[in-house]
């Protein structure tokens, strides 16, 4: 247990001692991470312990997601509000080295067409070939400016040194164009339909009329099928009123046929005649 113990510290000590190689670091920011900005901006600043690469990449978004950058340049170092400690491998030993001056990245902002939380994102290579890439978000709560004449949002792709250098495909960029596709929300299923990346329950358009059109051959069956099945009932209660016995339990009379060759009206008009020669013969 004991000996077990103790590897187990001596893993730890040796993974807490690895240093990080990680160089090209962003090192501060203006605005702040997180900050509160009262005032329209001419730029974001983007400070980084050495200048970043010619192919780098830069964006910055609206709360809705709309482009506001302009093309970034450089601009003159500034002292880092705190040194950013960055390791380099000297002779197989891990020496660190403090840097005290940011590399700004400038990043010009065209307008501020609404207040909430804004994004600056980045992506570049280090000197020695490492991939940097983040995001910084600050609030914005100052005046609302107007676009600039003739301004359209940035449409451009990081570059394709840039892309293949990191082993990233161009989704992996900040997002370019005048607004972002939505967010898939928890709860929603993913989907192969470029139109809503995700399944929220809601049947498709085609399956929408699919269903109309089945509702409509329904409702026309009934259209002619509630007549049929009230004829057919009439006629049910005809034939059982025609077969139904008198009240007094004697079936129906029957009506006999007279001689061949005259009608039931004259056999009706002489039948007195007849009752009545019947009587004078008996007196007779």
């Amino acid at each position: 247990m004991f000996l077990t113990a103790l590897l187990s510290g001596a893993v730890l000590t040796t993974l807490s001692s690895s240093p990080a190689a990680a160089h090209g670091q962003l090192g501060m920011t203006n605005p702040a991470k997180d900050s509160t900005v009262r005032d329209p901006l001419e730029a974001v600043f983007l400070y980084f312990t050495e200048p970043p690469a010619p192919t780098s990449y830069f964006t910055v978004t609206t709360p809705s997601g709309v482009r506001v950058d302009r093309q970034w340049l450089t601009d003159e170092p500034k002292r880092l509000d705190e040194p950013v400690r960055e390791d380099h491998l000297i002779d197989g030993v891990w020496e660190p080295k403090l840097y005290h001056t940011g590399y700004p990245a400038k990043i010009p902002v065209a307008y501020w067409p609404e207040q909430g939380v804004y994004t600056a994102k980045y992506m570049t290579i280090a000197s020695d070939g490492e991939h940097v890439q983040g995001q910084v978000r600050f609030t914005y709560k100052g005046r609302m400016t107007a676009a600039p004449k003739g301004w359209q949002a940035p449409t451009n792709q990081p570059d394709a040194a840039l892309l293949a250098a990191t082993g990233t495909g161009a989704a992996a960029g900040p997002q370019a164009g005048g607004t972002t596709s939505p967010t898939p929300t928890a709860g929603c299923t993913p989907q192969g339909v470029p139109e809503t990346g995700c399944d929220t329950g809601a049947p498709s358009p085609a399956a929408a009329a699919q269903t109309a059109a089945e509702d409509d051959s329904d409702t026309g069956v009934l259209v002619w099928l509630i007549p049929a099945v009230l004829v057919v009932a009439a006629g049910f209660m005809v034939v059982r009123a025609a077969r139904r016995p008198s009240p007094d339990g004697a079936p129906p009379a029957r009506r006999v046929p007279g001689p061949p060759g005259r009608s039931p009206l004259a056999q009706r008009a002489d039948a007195p005649r007849s009752a009545g020669r019947g009587k004078a013969a008996k007196r007779r």
